[in-house]
């Protein structure tokens, strides 16, 4: 049994100096919370599973209305901390060990219980959803982006995600252009700008995953990407590009600029 996680966020941030904080993940079929009977040999080195101590899942349980079980082992394709969506993976995985059977609902409302914010990756087509993750609420719902190649890896230290953090920029005018895009190429520039956004706003020596020199914009250039995207708190970084049309050393490339464990994969709508 595996759950796929998500590779940072298309856009993230304020709908609103006073709104709430919202996202479109960004589905990445490549990385998976894997249970021991479904692991497999992978180039990277599977971490351990995030610890949820017994107290922190009681409330987990209990949401989802079923007895505390015995915890798989578990393997990860994505280091944690990444903003690769580990720690939701991880209950949504525990849940489907355990035989629930509820609403996806619910299953948010688990997740909310013990980490007070949630990526949608329960959800169906999680990336045509405008998401509040401290509420576990979709906002709105668009068009799936469309079919697309991320070539990506990880940028500077992991960051676990704070849900009481609320220091993103606004992103209200992006949002509403997501709303009405027109292709991947309005896609990718939207994503940039959230990407830029962010790090301007959360770069500092207080902030490992920022690091001042995020080689991202200058690798979309140089290697004629549509546009840039990241993990809002976490270390995914990657560029996008038409399906097919990813340069074949692209991937050397970002190796060559510091990231670590680069992969490709496809996402979007087929």
């Amino acid at each position: 049994m595996s759950v796929a996680g998500h590779f940072g966020e298309w856009l993230q941030g304020r709908l609103g100096p006073d709104g709430p904080v919202a996202l479109v993940t960004l589905l990445c079929p490549a990385l998976h919370v894997r249970t021991s009977d479904t692991a497999r040999r992978a180039v990277r080195r599977p971490a351990r599973r995030p610890v949820f101590t017994p107290e922190q899942l009681a409330p987990f349980w209990e949401t989802l209305e079923i007895p505390a079980v015995p915890l798989p082992n578990l393997t990860y394709d994505m280091p944690l901390g990444a903003g690769a969506g580990a720690s939701t993976a991880t209950l949504i995985a525990y849940a489907k060990h355990a035989g629930f059977s509820g609403e996806a609902e619910q299953l948010v409302k688990g997740c909310l219980a013990v980490e007070g914010a949630s990526d949608p990756l329960m959800l169906p087509d999680a990336d045509s959803l405008l998401w509040a993750s401290r509420e576990g609420l979709i906002v709105a719902k668009y068009k799936r982006p469309p079919a697309c190649t991320v070539l990506g890896g990880f940028w500077g230290a992991p960051e676990q995600t704070d849900a009481t953090d609320q220091d993103f920029p606004d992103i209200s005018e992006l949002a509403e252009d997501w709303a009405n895009f027109s292709d991947l190429a309005s896609l990718g520039a939207i994503a940039s700008q959230s990407s830029e956004r962010c790090t301007a706003l959360r770069r500092s020596p207080e902030t490992p995953s920022c690091p001042t020199s995020d080689p991202l914009p200058d690798l979309a250039k140089s290697l004629g990407a549509l546009g840039h995207i990241r993990a809002h708190t976490g270390s995914a970084r990657g560029l996008i590009f038409p399906v097919g049309a990813a340069p074949k050393h692209g991937l050397e490339a970002l190796g060559e600029a510091g990231l670590t464990a680069t992969l490709a994969f496809q996402t979007g709508a087929s």
